[in-house]
């Protein structure tokens, strides 16, 4: 069973930058790709970013292309999204996830297994 721990999320102002990360317990994921989910209250969870398994390819929702970075350390197990120039639209949940096969896109049922999630909050 995998275990997908999210951290560092929390309170930023608008223009400010986060750097969440992801590692799992319990078993290895550097066979897989991983990817990046976010919801908002209200909303449905939506698709953020997704890297492969070896972080040569990368994949960007519109609305943060250009500011946020996802990028992976196969040797750490730890998934990394960095995001700058932080918006209050982008206040939500945010969850990590393993894909299923080596490169994943932007369907959930790309993924089987979620992290509890992070909270990120932008202030205007």
């Amino acid at each position: 069973q995998v275990q997908l721990v999210e951290s560092g999320g929390g309170l930023v102002q608008a223009g400010g930058s986060l750097r969440l990360s992801c590692a799992p317990s319990g078993r290895t994921f550097n066979r897989n790709a991983m990817g990046w989910f976010r919801q908002a209250p209200g909303k449905e969870r939506e698709f953020v970013a997704a890297i492969s398994r070896s972080g040569g390819m990368t994949y960007y929702a519109d609305s943060v292309k250009g500011r946020f970075t996802i990028s992976r350390d196969n040797a750490k197990e730890t998934v990394y999204l960095q995001m700058n120039s932080l918006k209050p639209e982008d206040t939500a949940v945010y969850y990590c996830a393993k894909g299923r096969m080596v490169v994943a896109g932007p369907n959930s049922h790309e993924y089987d297994y979620w992290g509890q999630g992070t909270q990120v909050t932008v202030s205007s």
